[in-house]
């Protein structure tokens, strides 16, 4: 496992189109039916990363704060699930429902969408305005697995904040860091 910041997709970037299947309720979806008018958030997550399972509690909680202000999550697993098995879409399945996740869980089998959006780690966070134009790409917030930081999702929930009212999200965001995403040979 090699530590891995996320790239930092340009400001701006239109958030690319997909159409993937929910590993939960086995439909597939696009991101016409899922995104919001207010604020979408995708979140490149898997199931063995220790990085997300150290903010899993943080973000069904993040979720749950924010789905009733209009705001979508989406999270997507993009892991060669042939080599890391734990990440499969039915471990997937029973991961979102273990952790009662209030998002679809989608799988990137083809790998494609990972590489649209430039994902590089999980967990890899973006959030686009009602435009779908990307606001914030970055860390949830500065804790990591054994630093002793709380857990709060303070920068996620800064930007998020800010959309909401009409303010600008500020420049000055901070790359996550996690698992690389396990690309395929």
């Amino acid at each position: 496992m090699a530590l891995t910041p996320s790239k930092m997709l340009p400001l701006s970037t239109v958030a690319p189109p997909f159409k993937l299947e929910d590993t939960v309720s086995g439909r597939t979806m696009t991101l016409d039916e899922l995104k919001s008018e207010k604020a979408t958030v995708i979140m490149f997550i898997c199931n063995h990363c220790p990085y997300v399972k150290h903010v899993q509690s943080e973000l069904v909680k993040l979720a749950e704060d924010y789905i009733p202000e209009g705001v979508k999550f989406i999270a997507i697993s993009s892991n060669d699930v042939e080599n890391y098995p734990e990440d499969s879409p039915e471990l997937m399945k029973a991961e979102a429902r273990r952790w009662g996740y209030p998002f679809p869980y989608l799988y990137d089998e083809t790998q494609a969408v990972a590489r649209a959006y430039d994902a590089a780690c999980t967990p890899d966070f973006y959030i686009f305005d009602g435009d779908m134009e990307l606001v914030y790409r970055g860390q949830l917030d500065d804790s990591r697995p054994g630093n002793g930081k709380p857990l709060t999702g303070k920068d996620m929930r800064a930007a998020l904040d800010d959309l909401l009212k009409g303010n600008p999200v500020t420049e000055s965001q901070i790359p996550s860091q996690g698992c690389n995403i396990k690309w395929k040979k």
